[in-house]
């Protein structure tokens, strides 16, 4: 067992409820399997009367702190809505000169985008908390297998190619929702010959419609290599026509490629994809 790395527990969004504690520790044990040193972020849980852990300032300090100090890998177990607050109090030069790799997602698509953004880095869209849910066996040994070198399949992501048979570029977006979030700030990436993907938890038809509308007048498909659909979990679930690969086929110009997962979002079994980083999608 290769416990030769440090990680750190934290939250950039929404606190977590204090009912949860037990879950927390249970992570963390499971977290201690892996990496010899598990630090647990100062400020985790919400407030009596807030749902924020602490002030913006702070949090952003907390997670630059994680960074200027070497931990191998920050774990953010967070989301909601607040994470987009801290942005401004980054410290990117010292994000961009660390090795330590930050995994959030749902909220954190936006933590995530802005660190590529303001310093070409890439991050994790994966919420570490899967190790612990409804499919933690499967979970759990794929992350023990990512971090002793055994195999890869956490990213190891399956396609469909929906329009077109090949896509190559670097991947942005995540959370839908909170990936618009950035839009017209400095935080949002450049999206030229990028692969933009994009997953839901909640969101109707009108909900999606509108998000796909505001890409559509950003220009955002006119610039982009092509786009990757995760999983919409309220739709799918629920069954709801135009789906959202309809949508979008109505929405795209008919020559971009699009392509189609459903092990990345917010699912139990979700797998991880670094937001950043450059693939190559192909039927």
């Amino acid at each position: 067992m290769a416990l030769n790395s440090t990680c750190a527990v934290i939250c950039c969004s929404n606190g977590i409820k204090r009912s949860e504690t037990e879950n927390i520790t249970l992570l963390e044990n499971s977290l201690k399997k892996i990496f010899s040193d598990v630090r647990e972020g100062e400020y985790i849980f919400s407030g009596n009367d807030t749902v924020s852990p602490a002030a913006a300032k702070t949090r952003a300090g907390i997670l630059t702190e994680l960074f200027r100090c070497g931990v191998s890998n920050i774990f953010d177990i967070s989301g909601g809505d607040i994470c987009n607050e801290i942005l401004p109090y980054i410290d990117y030069d010292t994000v961009k000169k660390s090795e330590s790799v930050f995994w959030g997602y749902s909220d954190l698509t936006a933590l995530i985008n802005a660190i590529y953004s303001k310093t070409g880095k890439s991050s994790v869209l994966y919420q570490i908390r899967n190790i612990i849910n409804t499919h933690r066996d499967l979970q759990e040994r794929r992350i023990y297998d990512y971090f002793n070198r055994i195999n890869n399949e956490l990213f190891n992501v399956k396609y469909n190619m929906l329009n077109g048979y090949y896509m190559k570029g670097i991947v942005v977006g995540g959370n839908i929702r909170c990936f618009l979030k950035l839009a017209g700030t400095e935080y949002f990436p450049d999206l030229s010959e990028k692969l933009l993907l994009l997953e839901a938890f909640g969101g109707d038809e009108a909900k999606i419609r509108t998000y796909l509308a505001q890409l559509s007048q950003l220009n955002a498909f006119e610039k982009i290599n092509g786009i990757i659909l995760g999983t919409f979990t309220d739709m799918e679930k629920n069954n709801i026509h135009p789906t959202v690969e309809q949508m979008v086929l109505d929405i795209t110009n008919k020559s971009l490629p699009i392509a189609k997962t459903y092990e990345i979002g917010h699912s139990g079994n979700s797998k991880a994809i670094f937001i950043g980083n450059e693939i190559t999608v192909e039927s």
